[in-house]
């Protein structure tokens, strides 16, 4: 009986040794966050009010990138690759190094209007960071443990979504398994982390929904429809990524010309199509979709493009901001086609894209709450579980396991 107690005890202990070290995790990776959100969402003004100045150097600053790491980055180059190759146990170590390369990288690529997103860097800054710190602490499965935590802490401090940001964490290593032993820290470290990027002025977006259409089952066909089209969208944006990939890869093995080529392609797409309308995070689609503004019924298809052609070709920074903007701006699109508002088919769509194409379930539908509002949680769920289904199992990261139970 006195062995039962003291193993228990020592189960507790553990847990809040591991709660409590999230919280100053979550300090400094949102304080990280905080620094370089407010930085690119500057560079993301000037650039918008210069892009004909800028855009045409995007070959060069991606040649400087490719460069850079090719030179002085090591494993770092390898990004969300190496944090998926720690996580199962293929790696050991994250170089410190990776985080002043991810975020320097990704301010370049979208100075010059590389089509890329932030959520990648932030998931990088945090896992790396926390990683380092969970080497350091003598419990069992700790450094695993702080990977996962760190994910959480980076993802909700650049998007101020806590509880979206514990559940990513936990379930997108291995789809439809979660990470159940990293869940106090991840949410000490999360909450913090968002409190403390919003206290240093990183803005957080939220749109409150003012629509209204209940989930009757005479209309349930509607959002089934919706869910199976941003399944199929993010799976095919998934799927489009990995393959220009390969492809981009195979025609010119040396990244610096891969993507110096690319860039030059790219400058000329992106000051065509509208001067810069579909580069950097696409907020400015997000915006439009939300507020009233002109959406192209295109919009979605040529962010689609330009984001996977900009990614394939080795420029820095994530997936997440884009597909949220695909979504909502082919949710504008959509959603009226099938009866559903626009504004409500642009919030399924911001959430129903994005959890396709990282093939997660739990993370988008919690990221549509506490973005849009939990009035429409039941809708968020059924269009996010029809996503998922029908996404084809692909994701955006290609090391990402498969549970057996999902398989």
């Amino acid at each position: 009986m006195h062995d039962r107690a003291v193993k228990i005890f020592q189960v507790y202990k553990n847990l809040l040794i591991l709660g409590l070290l999230g919280i100053p995790i979550g300090l400094v990776v949102g304080g990280i966050d905080a620094v370089f959100g407010k930085v690119l969402l500057a560079i993301t003004d000037f650039r918008n009010g210069h892009p004909m100045q800028l855009i045409p150097f995007l070959a060069f600053a991606g040649a400087l990138i490719a460069f850079a790491y090719l030179k002085f980055g090591g494993k770092s180059s390898k990004g969300m690759n190496l944090i998926f190759e720690v996580g199962h146990g293929e790696e050991e170590v994250i170089p410190l190094r990776l985080i002043p390369f991810i975020i320097s990288g990704t301010w370049i690529t979208h100075l010059f209007g590389g089509s890329a997103g932030r959520e990648g860097v932030a998931v990088q800054i945090g896992a790396t960071f926390s990683h380092w710190i969970g080497r350091k602490i003598p419990l069992k499965n700790s450094s695993h443990i702080f990977l996962v935590t760190g994910m959480a802490a980076g993802f909700a401090g650049l998007f101020g979504t806590p509880i979206a940001a514990v559940f990513f964490a936990m379930e997108v290593l291995t789809a439809g398994a979660l990470e159940y032993q990293a869940l106090l820290p991840a949410v000490t470290a999360a909450f913090t982390a968002s409190a403390a990027a919003q206290f240093l002025g990183l803005e957080k977006f939220t749109f409150a929904l003012t629509g209204k259409m209940d989930l009757a089952f005479s209309d349930m066909w509607r959002f089934l429809l919706l869910g199976i089209l941003f399944g199929v969208v993010g799976g095919a944006f998934a799927w489009t990524l990995k393959y220009m990939k390969n492809i981009l890869a195979s025609h010119w093995k040396q990244p610096v010309i891969r993507i110096f080529i690319m860039g030059l392609i790219l400058s000329v797409l992106l000051l065509l199509l509208y001067k810069g309308r579909y580069a950097g995070l696409g907020t400015n689609l997000i915006h439009a979709s939300f507020y009233g503004e002109e959406i192209l019924s295109y919009d979605w298809i040529l962010k689609f493009l330009l984001t996977v052609l900009t990614l394939a070709a080795g420029f820095q920074g994530g997936e997440v901001t884009p597909l949220f903007s695909i979504g909502a701006s082919l949710g504008v699109v959509a959603g009226p086609i099938l009866g559903v508002p626009s504004e409500i088919a642009a919030a399924l769509g911001y959430a129903g894209v994005f959890g396709s194409a990282t093939n997660t379930f739990l993370a988008p539908v919690l990221i549509g709450t506490e973005v849009f509002g939990s009035a429409y949680l039941p809708h968020f769920f059924l269009v996010c579980a029809f996503a998922y289904m029908f996404n084809l199992n692909k994701s955006i990261y290609s090391l990402q396991k498969t549970s057996d139970v999902h398989k």
